[in-house]
């Protein structure tokens, strides 16, 4: 973010010694996904819900066209919320507010079929028809989940692999693109927790040859990178002060950051002939190495004489 001053300013008038910037980012990302023995899949994930007009949870997916299937035996779920979520599921983008049909193996809720009928509105669940049987399931258990050609999904559960119990919500149509996300889904149903799963025996059609991709699905997060501020004269090098947090990108909470303007002058900056400012992440000047990604919001930029010491 750079903004080139309007005039010259004079950043020594009235006595003042301090630029003072307030900021907040987004926490880092805890979403992750391993295999490791092979075959056995380790995800971890937070995440408010998959659930309302907007879903927030971690996605290990592939890509699958026309109608297909998704095969996975979730073997445990941490017990961050009753409702924490491990399945399988299918989505038609990788947007928060995506169309989707998913099967989920829960802590304290059973196995649970949901669906997004139409984007940005509320999924919907099988509350309504859930059986005896299924509310109590716990892990470890298998779930399948299917698309036919006319766009039907159905959900079904298993103890062992081979004997399948249809869900009583089949089938539910939902009418997507051909080309969709499928994989597996997990939520903490916890902002402030990480649930960790474990999934095996995962089978899904028509995906010969594809590697796994995953991500965070509507959960905000940002990279840790250092966070700086350029202040430069019309023509000369800009003077470069760093944060001292490395981690001020993962700061989630609205922070001061107050620098002594002798630290641009030291640098060669004449305070009476300011012109820029810039504040970013990462390396200032860089334009050839990726940085992370993420939001940062700034607020009440000011400059203030020197802040009396507390006796």
């Amino acid at each position: 973010m750079e903004l080139t001053l309007s005039a010259v300013r004079d950043w020594t008038e009235e006595g003042v010694a301090e630029l003072s910037i307030w900021f907040r980012g987004n926490p880092a990302s805890v979403g992750s996904f391993v295999e490791a023995p092979a075959s056995t899949y380790t995800m971890t994930a937070t995440g408010a819900d998959i659930w309302n007009d907007a879903d927030e949870f971690h996605y290990a997916f592939k890509t699958l066209t026309g109608p297909g299937s998704i095969v996975a035996k979730v073997l445990s779920v941490d017990n961050t919320d009753a409702w924490a979520k491990a399945g399988v599921m299918i989505r038609e983008t990788l947007a928060a507010g995506s169309k989707f049909a998913a099967v989920y193996i829960t802590p304290g809720n059973g196995c649970r079929f949901q669906a997004r009928t139409d984007s940005d509105v509320d999924a919907t669940s099988d509350t309504s028809v859930a059986t005896a049987e299924q509310t109590v399931i716990v892990a470890p258990y298998w779930v399948k989940l299917e698309r036919d050609v006319a766009g039907n999904f159905r959900a079904s559960y298993s103890s062992n692999g081979s004997t399948w119990r249809q869900m009583s919500w089949n089938p539910q149509s939902i009418s997507m693109s051909s080309n969709v996300y499928v994989g597996l889904a997990v939520t903490s149903h916890n902002n402030s927790a990480t649930c960790q799963v474990q999934f095996s025996n995962v089978t899904i059609t028509d995906t010969a040859g594809q590697q796994w991709a995953n991500q965070d699905v509507g959960i905000a997060s940002n990279a840790a990178e250092p966070l700086y501020v350029a202040v430069s004269n019309s023509a000369g090098t800009p003077a470069v002060v760093v944060n001292d947090d490395m981690n001020a990108a993962v700061t989630d909470t609205w922070t001061e950051w107050v620098i002594p303007l002798s630290a641009f002058n030291d640098q060669g900056i004449n305070l009476t002939n300011v012109d820029r400012i810039a504040i970013g992440l990462g390396t200032q000047g860089n334009i050839t190495v990726p940085g992370g990604s993420g939001k940062m919001y700034f607020d009440d930029i000011r400059l203030y004489q020197p802040t009396e010491a507390a006796e």
